[in-house]
């Protein structure tokens, strides 16, 4: 009995200090906080003290196991690769220069259809991946002394616009010819300001005499460009990853190959195997190529016929089938 009589005072003195709690508390976020005449053991875990109105008007509500979740890569994902679910189909070549590359050979206008036909067979052959279209624009061309020769960046906006109203990419390549690496790079840097660009360097013409030296870069150069891209990137606050693709279809062409790196922040390297020939003699360059596991995103380029009589050029093509049989798969495939 004296047990229960306890309990029910303790439950009596509990209720009484509750309802007079509820009486005279007001939490208003507004005004400057005002105790009650009863002094809680814990007061700062009953009220909401001098904060904003923004902050204490909000509804608070308890976040489900996805929205946490999200929350917590949301970040991650915004840069991560397009090529985790997509693969990338260009059409290499110089505008306006009927010799070379599909590219010259059409209008702007003119190209959509032969894009989408390209598409089309590779989005079928790499079945539940998506295709993104794209422009690989050569943008320095080296001439005879290792000269380069600019491209209008009239001309180069209105296929970077083009592209963009389509969703597409834009690659922009320097061929390098007498000046270094880092020069090159500093040329094509600004159209990064474009969301659909990225960028790209042909060692074979990285010299003074083209179609008799094949050029070269060094490790040390590609990582310098790298540097130099993520550094870009970064200090003008240009959104998510890029691309920066470097041609080889020689070993001379990447000396120190071996001491490439690919984990440049923002920048994607893509090792993109180049030459013409039979589909054996494409095989056997890019698992060359391949070999080259510290520059494991790789890009397969094809030759159509070209207008140029005695140019080379792939004969019989790889089906699109059969390029995505190579190992490791090509994420990147250019048709000049």
């Amino acid at each position: 009995m004296k047990a229960f009589t306890y309990k029910l005072f303790f439950f009596l003195l509990c209720f009484s200090v509750l309802q007079a709690e509820s009486h005279d508390v007001q939490i208003n976020s507004s005004e400057n906080f005002m105790p009650s005449k009863w002094n809680p053991i814990f007061p700062l875990y009953m009220f909401i003290e001098n904060l904003p109105p923004q902050t204490t008007e909000k509804i608070y509500t308890v976040k489900t196991k996805k929205e946490v979740d999200d929350e917590m890569c949301f970040d991650e994902s915004k840069l991560q690769s397009v090529l985790l679910n997509n693969d990338v189909f260009a059409l290499y070549g110089k505008p306006n220069a009927y010799t070379m590359g599909i590219l010259g050979r059409y209008s702007v206008e003119d190209l959509e259809p032969i894009m989408n036909e390209f598409v089309k067979m590779y989005d079928e052959a790499n079945r539940e991946r998506g295709v993104i279209p794209a422009f690989y624009i050569i943008y320095g061309t080296c001439w005879p002394g290792g000269d380069i020769g600019i491209l209008p960046h009239s001309t180069i906006k209105k296929y970077i616009e083009f592209a963009a109203e389509r969703g597409w990419y834009v690659y922009i390549d320097h061929q390098i010819g007498k000046y270094t690496v880092e020069q090159a790079m500093n040329a094509i840097l600004p159209f990064l300001k474009y969301p659909n660009v990225h960028l790209a360097l042909d060692p074979e013409w990285h010299t003074t005499q083209p179609m008799k030296i094949i050029g070269s870069v060094t490790a040390e150069e590609i990582n310098k460009a790298q540097s130099m891209m993520s550094t870009y990137i970064k200090e003008n606050n240009i959104s998510g990853n890029r691309m920066l693709v470097i041609h080889q279809f020689n070993a001379i062409m990447i000396k120190n190959r071996h001491n490439v790196k690919s984990n440049y922040e923002r920048v994607q390297l893509i090792h993109c195997a180049d030459g013409f020939g039979s589909p054996q003699l494409k095989k056997e360059s890019y698992a060359y190529n391949a070999a080259a596991k510290n520059m494991p995103l790789k890009s397969f380029k094809l030759f159509l016929k070209p207008t140029v009589a005695g140019a080379g050029y792939d004969w019989p093509l790889m089906t699109a089938e059969e390029v995505f049989k190579l190992n490791p798969r090509p994420y990147l495939v250019m048709y000049q």
